[in-house]
C-alpha cells in the first residue's frame, strides 16, 4: 500500500465526520463544498499553519514532532487506537513490511493453555488476523478450522467470503466492521507486507461489503465486548469476548468467548463442549475402523 495516500485519506475521513461546531469553531454561513472540517479550520484547532497541515495530509510532511501529531490528533477527536495508527503512517520507518516476513508460530506454552481451556472456546490470532492455533471448543463454535486450507484459515477472509459466516454471526454487520477496523491497523502497522496486500486485493474483488467499510479508513484496537450467535447445533449464544495480548510477540493475542454464570448461554456452551466430545470421538472412532 501506498503510505502517502493512506496517510492522506485517513486525515481526509477524520476531517469529513466533524463539524466546525464540534470543536467549538462558528460555522461560516454558505454552502460547504465538503463534509466536515476544512483544512483551515483543522490547522487553527490544531495550532499549526494551513501549509504546514497540507503538506503532512498530502504526504509530503517530514520528521513530524510528537507535539505537531498530539496536536492534530486532539483536534480531530481521535482515539488512542487512530492515534497510534496516524503515528504508523506519518513515521513508517519505525516498522517495515519486512518483519511480517517471519513465520508465525505458536510458543508450545501458548497452545497447551488453549488445551486446558476445556469450557472456553479459544483461539490465537496473528498477523493478517491469521487463525493460528485453537482448541476444539473454539472449532465446535465457529468452525472446523482444520478443514479450511491454510490459506484461508484467516478470520477476515471467512467473514467476507465464507457464507457459513452470516449464519453463524447473528450481528455480521457489527462483525465484519470491527474485522476491517482491526485489518486496518495491521496494515498501518506493515503497509509493505505483500501477503497482506494480496489478502486485501482479493476480499476487496470479491465483497462489495468489504469495500465499503475499507474505504471508511476505521481503525481499532483488539476487540471486547458481547458476541451473538446463531449456532446450528445449540441455537442462540450471546457471549463475551475478550481478546488477550501475548507479552512475547505482539503480533499475537489469544481471543476468548465465554458465557456469564448461570445463564442459558453457559448452558448452550456447556451442551456445545459434549456434542464437541462426541463428535471428536466418532471421528477416532471412524479412523479406527477405516484402518
Amino acid at each position: 500500500m501506498d503510505r502517502c495516500t493512506e496517510l492522506s485519506e485517513f486525515l481526509r475521513s477524520r476531517r469529513a465526520r466533524l463539524r466546525p461546531e464540534d470543536v467549538g469553531l462558528t460555522p461560516f454561513g454558505g454552502r460547504r463544498r465538503v463534509p466536515g472540517l476544512r483544512r483551515e479550520e483543522l490547522a487553527q484547532v490544531a495550532g499549526v499553519s494551513v501549509a504546514y497541515y497540507t503538506r503532512l495530509e498530502q504526504g509530503r510532511g517530514q520528521n513530524v514532532s510528537d507535539a505537531v501529531l498530539d496536536a492534530i490528533a486532539g483536534a480531530l477527536r481521535l482515539t488512542e487506537a487512530e492515534r497510534s495508527h496516524l503515528v504508523k503512517l506519518a513515521r513508517p520507518a519505525a516498522r517495515s513490511g519486512r518483519g511480517a516476513a517471519r513465520p508465525q508460530r505458536v510458543r508450545p506454552a501458548v497452545r497447551n493453555l488453549l488445551d486446558t481451556m476445556d469450557n472456553v472456546p479459544a483461539y490465537v490470532l496473528g498477523r493478517r488476523m491469521d487463525i493460528l492455533a485453537w482448541n476444539p471448543l473454539a472449532a465446535a463454535l465457529l468452525g472446523d478450522f482444520a478443514a479450511v486450507p491454510a490459506a484461508r484459515r484467516n478470520m477476515a477472509w471467512m467473514i467476507f467470503l465464507d457464507p457459513a459466516s452470516r449464519e453463524l454471526y447473528a450481528e455480521w454487520d457489527r462483525k465484519a466492521a470491527d474485522i476491517v477496523a482491526l485489518l486496518r491497523t495491521h496494515a498501518g502497522s506493515y503497509p509493505d507486507d505483500p501477503a497482506l496486500a494480496s489478502l486485501i486485493g482479493e476480499l476487496s474483488m470479491k465483497s462489495e461489503e468489504f469495500r465499503r467499510l475499507w474505504a471508511a479508513h476505521d481503525v481499532r484496537d483488539k476487540c471486547y465486548g458481547v458476541k451473538k450467535f446463531h449456532h446450528p447445533v445449540v441455537g442462540g449464544l450471546t457471549l463475551n469476548c475478550e481478546t488477550l495480548l501475548l507479552p512475547q510477540d505482539p503480533d499475537q493475542s489469544v481471543v476468548t468467548y465465554h458465557a456469564e454464570p448461570g445463564s442459558p448461554s453457559a448452558e448452550s456452551l456447556r451442551l456445545l463442549a459434549s456434542w464437541s466430545l462426541d463428535a471428536a470421538g466418532e471421528r477416532r472412532e471412524a479412523a479406527r475402523e477405516r484402518q
